[in-house]
This record gives C-alpha cells, sequence and structure tokens, in this order.
C-alpha cells in the first residue's frame, strides 16, 4: 500500500509540473493567444472620464467618409447626434444631412397599400449602403461587413500574462475603471495593416493585419493619411483617424456614458452624507444609554 501511494503522488506531482509548464508563457505558443494590443489614452477613460465633443464630431466625420460605404449604424438615430452627451451636432444640420443619406428608408404602406422610399429624418435610423446580409456578401465576395453600432462592446483586448499574476491585473482593471478594451482594439485593428512576414503565406481577397486574431481578413485598410481633411487644425495621420472614429464607435456603443458616471458621483455623495448622518444620529441617540 505504501508504494502505491508514492506512486500516486508521484503521479500527481508530475501531472501538476506538466500542466504548469503548459500554462506557462516560456513555452506556450504565441499563436494560442490573441496578439498583445497597445492600450491608449482616452478621454472618457476611468471613473471621472468624459467623451470629448470634437473627437466625437472628428470620429462621426470618418464614419460618415469612410465606414457607411460598407457598414450601417442601425442602433444610432440621427437624433442621437444632437443630444446632449454625444457629438452635438446642431439640428438643422443634422435634419439636412439626414435628408441627403444616399441610402434612403423603406416606409409605407401608402394609401395605395404600397410601399414606398423616402429620405431619412431624425427619427430614423442610420442606415447601410445594404438591405439585408445576403446582399452584403454579394457585394463584398462573400465577407459580411458588420453593424458598427455596437463593435465597440463586442470587441475587447485579450491580455496573456502569467497565471499567477492574472488575478492581480483583474484587480488592477476595476479599480482603474478599464473598459476601454473595445476602442483600444478597434484602433489596433486599423492601423494594424503591414506587409506580412516571409514565411507567411495570405489567402486570396485577405489582408494582413496584426492585430487581428490569426492576422488575415477580407476587409482592406479604410483609412489613408490626408483622406478625410479637418477642419479644426487636428492632424490628419491613420493614428488619428483611427482614434477619432473608435471613440466615436466607443460613444455608438455606450451614448448615456457622461449621464451615467456623473450619476454615479453623485450617487457616492449621498451614501457618503447619508453615512456620516446616521454614524451622528447613533452616537447620539446610544449616548444617553448607559453601559
Amino acid at each position: 500500500m505504501t508504494t502505491m501511494k508514492r506512486r500516486l503522488t508521484s503521479t500527481l506531482v508530475a501531472a501538476s509540473a506538466a500542466a504548469l509548464l503548459a500554462s506557462s508563457p516560456a513555452t506556450a505558443s504565441s499563436e494560442a493567444h490573441g496578439p498583445e494590443i497597445t492600450r491608449q489614452q482616452w478621454s472618457f477613460g476611468g471613473f471621472r472620464g468624459q467623451y470629448d465633443q470634437a473627437q466625437l464630431q472628428r470620429g462621426f466625420q470618418i464614419y460618415k467618409e469612410v465606414c457607411s460605404a460598407c457598414h450601417g449604424l442601425s442602433r444610432v438615430y440621427f437624433r442621437n447626434l444632437v443630444q446632449p452627451g454625444g457629438p452635438g451636432f446642431p439640428e438643422e444640420s443634422v435634419k439636412a444631412l439626414a435628408a441627403e443619406w444616399p441610402n434612403q428608408i423603406t416606409d409605407g404602406p401608402n394609401d395605395e397599400g404600397q410601399m414606398f422610399e423616402r429620405p431619412a429624418r431624425l427619427a430614423d435610423p442610420i442606415r447601410g449602403p445594404y438591405k439585408n446580409e445576403k446582399e452584403a456578401r454579394a457585394a463584398q465576395n462573400g465577407a459580411y461587413p458588420p453593424d458598427l453600432s455596437l463593435i465597440a462592446k463586442a470587441r475587447g483586448v485579450e491580455r496573456n500574462p502569467s497565471w499567477w499574476t492574472h488575478p492581480f491585473l483583474m484587480l488592477g482593471d476595476i479599480f482603474a475603471s478599464y473598459q476601454e478594451g473595445g476602442a483600444d482594439y478597434l484602433t489596433a485593428l486599423m492601423t494594424g495593416y503591414v506587409d506580412p512576414p516571409a514565411d507567411v503565406k495570405v489567402n486570396d481577397g485577405m489582408y494582413y493585419n496584426t492585430a487581428f486574431p490569426g492576422h488575415q481578413l477580407a476587409m482592406p485598410s479604410p483609412l489613408s493619411a490626408d483622406a478625410v481633411p479637418y477642419s479644426d487644425g487636428t492632424k490628419t495621420t491613420v493614428e488619428n483617424y483611427a482614434k477619432d472614429v473608435s471613440a466615436f464607435l466607443s460613444w455608438a456603443a455606450d451614448p448615456t456614458l457622461d449621464q451615467r458616471k456623473r450619476m454615479g458621483w453623485q450617487v457616492m455623495l449621498y451614501l457618503f452624507v447619508t453615512t456620516v448622518l446616521l454614524y451622528l444620529g447613533k452616537r447620539r441617540v446610544w449616548s444617553k444609554i448607559k453601559h
């Protein structure tokens, strides 16, 4: 029995050691994990962060001039571009923009029972160029350009630390209120187009990207320097374009962030004052009772 116990113990120790070695970054294959994404500095990051209205306006300009050729924004309505906490465009300008939007709205039926096309209004969503997924795939050689309304929440940053540091990194993200993984990923994706390594074969119709898992995707590089002129003096670089449109898509996915954070600080102040008053009230009530 003693010999069997020793063999069982040795087997468990060996299995544990093998598991630790397999999970060690030194022995793990880099292809088993997603690429490392650089964290950016965002005005809306952290507990007190707020959206930069000028950046949101530039980001919408990039979406309108570049991204809208393939991608829709169906969960965002034209009226949202006017509301506080967002880009804050003048209402009349947005009305004119909606009326001129190339993708008209199918409405109806009319008095004759027929559906018809009409220009968009403030109450309408920002539609993409395609009416359905099949039309989109037919136009994009089988690839489907996703709707960008929630893309900043649907994507994130994957880190590959040592197993023993992972809990501490999670706690650090919690205390720092890190929620900008989607924006970081989108920025890295749009700036990650490079020539493939010599030993990598890129499939037909695909493009090499350092930030995309697998490094091959069907979307060509959407941005190029000086592609969209800025009127506020911001430098027209691919990096600035990527950050501005990523900030705009973050707002599209979380348009109430400014109000939510302001309300959060008000609630914290209310709870602090309530705690102090309850403590003073408790001291006053129990001070009359002899112990």
